[in-house]
């Protein structure tokens, strides 16, 4: 154990069973733990601020929340202030690099000022890669941090003392506040956060001050904070999606509606708290209230209405496509009828039928005699059409009920042996 410390006891207790040993693997770890070396105990130095020089920022988790068929993250973002204690708490249903500025902004508003320096943990949403001494930060964060004019400083690997004033902030609100609260919703969780913060958070004792509250030490801090700019960084939500055949986005779990027109298009989704706008380019193509359920359908109306109208106005387009090919008079037949204020639509779905009975030569010369009489109307096309026939002493045309495919499954059905009824007969005759 001295040349292999790290040893697992599981492999050990292998080793010395290949020699001999018959004892149970649970006594033999704790013979194991009395032996094994221990790392020399560590000293650490307590770490003192300046008023208004530096605030720590970190997610605390906790637990997950159920709205309709989805169930999300409860997120909790936490900022401290290192010299007076004054805590920052606000909820979110992830950890995405937006929400992580929300809490920023947040914080910055509630404290109307910015801290120096601001410390964080090494997550992805502040650096992006460590090698030595060497940080990539998020550019993202960066941009953020050079609006505000602070210095975003991440701490050391593995020294998560160097922030454990926000550690036991993250502590704290998990046992003073979130134990055993009832809450609604995540903005009635947020409107008590915040009671919370500036109540039985702020009237605690100052650690670092015995004599005075977190609210005394935070009133002498304030000066001394950085002024905030007049306006707010704006946070907005911003992912690229694809349009396919229907005229929905999807977009975090859900779906949402757009015009017609943008079908099979690539757009840009800009989304808040509150709403989720649907853009292409500089337009905007729809605005929709955020939905946090799962497989919603968040539709306007209008889109819905202006898809039922073009798919309408399609079929009787390709209607009054078909009729033009097959009998050219009914083009004007349409249109005097129009001016008398007619519906074009069953006038259109009615020739329809008179073409599949009749056919095109017959049709247009009955369109052509009704347009003599000056009568738009299919009745008249049709009485033309029954004179035509009888003028021919023809019989009248049988419409065909079942369509071609169906017709085409018909076989000739071979009929049954009457034989095996005789027999049938014969066996009855002689128990009788």
């Amino acid at each position: 154990m001295a040349k292999f410390p790290t040893l697992r006891a599981s492999r050990l207790h292998a080793m010395v069973q290949e020699r001999g040993y018959r004892g149970g693997q649970s006594q033999f770890r704790h013979i194991i733990a009395c032996h094994r070396p221990r790392p020399p105990a560590e000293a650490y130095l307590h770490l003192r601020t300046l008023p208004g020089e530096q605030a720590q920022v970190d997610w605390g988790h906790f637990g997950h929340v159920v709205i309709g068929r989805a169930r999300r993250p409860l997120m909790a973002f936490v900022a401290v202030l290192s010299f007076s204690r004054q805590i920052f708490l606000r909820f979110f249903l992830d950890a995405r690099m937006e929400s992580f500025l929300r809490g920023h902004v947040g914080a910055f508003a509630v404290w109307n000022a910015v801290p120096r320096v601001i410390l964080y943990d090494n997550l992805r949403s502040a650096v992006l890669e460590r090698r030595g001494d060497a940080i990539r930060f998020n550019p993202t964060l960066l941009d953020f941090a050079g609006y505000y004019r602070y210095e975003p400083r991440p701490v050391a690997i593995a020294r998560g003392n160097e922030k454990g004033r926000v550690e036991r902030a993250v502590r704290y609100v998990r046992d003073s506040f979130f134990a055993g609260r009832p809450f609604a919703d995540v903005d009635d969780l947020n409107a008590q956060a915040d009671d919370w913060c500036w109540g039985a958070a702020a009237d605690r004792r100052c650690p670092d001050q015995d004599a005075l509250t977190v609210r005394e030490v935070f009133a002498q801090e304030a000066s001394h904070l950085l002024k905030l700019p007049d306006n707010p960084y704006p946070v907005v939500e911003q992912v690229a999606v694809s349009v396919g055949k229907t005229p929905y986005v999807r977009f975090d779990k859900n779906n949402y509606s757009v015009p017609h027109s943008h079908v099979r298009r690539s757009l840009t989704v800009l989304a808040d708290p509150d709403r989720v706008r649907i853009v292409d380019g500089q337009q905007i193509l729809a605005s929709h209230p955020r939905s946090y359920d799962k497989g919603e359908r968040i539709e306007d109306p209008a889109h819905v209405q202006a898809l039922v109208e073009q798919k309408r106005e399609a079929h009787h387009h390709r209607a009054t496509d078909h009729l033009a090919h097959a009998a050219p008079a009914s083009q004007t037949l349409l249109v005097r009828a129009a001016e008398r204020g007619a519906n074009l639509g069953a006038i259109t779905a009615a020739l329809m039928r008179l073409l599949r009975r009749y056919g095109g030569a017959e049709l247009q010369a009955a369109i052509m005699a009704a347009l003599d009489r000056d009568v738009p109307h299919p009745n008249a096309v049709r009485l033309a059409l029954e004179r035509r026939r009888e003028d021919r002493q023809q019989v009248p045309p049988v419409a065909m009920m079942l369509p071609a495919h169906v017709q085409a499954r018909d076989v000739a059905v071979r009929p049954h042996s009457l034989e095996t009824y005789d027999q049938l007969k014969d066996h009855n005759h002689e128990e009788s």
